[in-house]
């Protein structure tokens, strides 16, 4: 996700995938389905949930990566609220996609934890990812600490249901308190087994690779929310008409155990985008 907070909701594996579509799969990245994070297409996704979702798997992408409805009510899901997580997890399919991971916000970890447990399993995700701690800018190191030792807490309830935490970085993570990166210091707090990664390749706008902590904290990874950047332009791009040496960054995910990826830019980008991704040769 862009530098902004968000996400999260639902899963339902990517199980009833057809041959052919599992065919596409050879000429894909680490061999991973190509997924896309829905939040950038939220409003379309409101107005029309089938027909946004059929748009998605007809351009290639096979897995999606939702924001939970009662957490983003006010952020574009609150058309979705009513919807039960079968028949979610029906209609997703039936679009030709799988989701088996998705964004909560930190108040949904903190007060209502099981619930949103008991939803995810029902729709059969595997990853719930926390988007953001949702502290203050002049948060203290200290306070990131304290949050990351809570974070392990959520991820031991969720690891007892089966499903894997997973944390996802913007950009003022990305910055020094005292000397030191925030980021390096949540990956200390963190327990490794507990709470996995989810890194957002939008930080090289600040100078920071996602190959380079790939390589410093090999397993530590469960996904990616892909971007490009052209600095030249000073903007985001489509997938493979930036700066981001994605060979690099593919090979090093192997080494940080990234089980998923997703492509997180408007409708536009992830046309131009997926065709790049699908004939890239790792």
């Amino acid at each position: 996700m862009g530098n902004i907070s968000r996400r999260s909701f639902f899963g339902g594996g990517a199980l009833g995938l057809a041959a052919a579509g599992a065919l596409k799969l050879v000429a894909d990245p680490l061999g991973l389905p190509i997924g896309c994070q829905t939040y950038p297409v939220r409003e379309a996704l409101g107005k029309g949930f089938d027909g946004t979702l059929r748009q998605l798997s007809g351009i290639g992408y096979r897995t999606i990566e939702m924001c939970s409805p009662p957490g983003y009510a006010d952020g574009g899901y609150g058309p979705l609220l009513g919807m039960k997580a079968a028949e979610m997890r029906q209609r997703i399919h039936d679009a030709g996609l799988g989701c088996e991971s998705c964004h909560y916000g930190s108040g949904e970890f903190k007060d209502h934890l099981d619930e949103r447990i008991d939803f995810a399993k029902e729709l059969g995700l595997k990853q719930m990812i926390l988007s953001t701690f949702s502290l203050p800018k002049d948060a203290s190191m200290a306070d990131y600490a304290r949050a990351a030792g809570e974070a392990n807490k959520f991820g031991e309830r969720m690891q007892k249901a089966g499903i894997q935490m997973g944390f996802h970085n913007h950009h003022f993570e990305f910055r020094k308190i005292d000397g030191e990166l925030i980021y390096d210091k949540l990956m200390s707090e963190f327990d490794p087994k507990l709470v996995k990664m989810q890194f957002q390749v939008s930080v090289v706008s600040l100078g920071f690779e996602a190959a380079a902590f790939m390589k410093k904290y090999p397993g530590r990874f469960i996904s990616m929310h892909l971007q490009d950047w052209s600095a030249s332009a000073k903007k985001e791009v489509a997938i493979g008409e930036g700066d981001v040496d994605w060979k690099k960054t593919f090979a090093a995910a192997k080494t940080g155990g990234v089980k998923n990826i997703f492509v997180e830019m408007n409708m536009d980008a992830l046309k131009a985008s997926y065709p790049y991704l699908h004939n890239l040769k790792v």
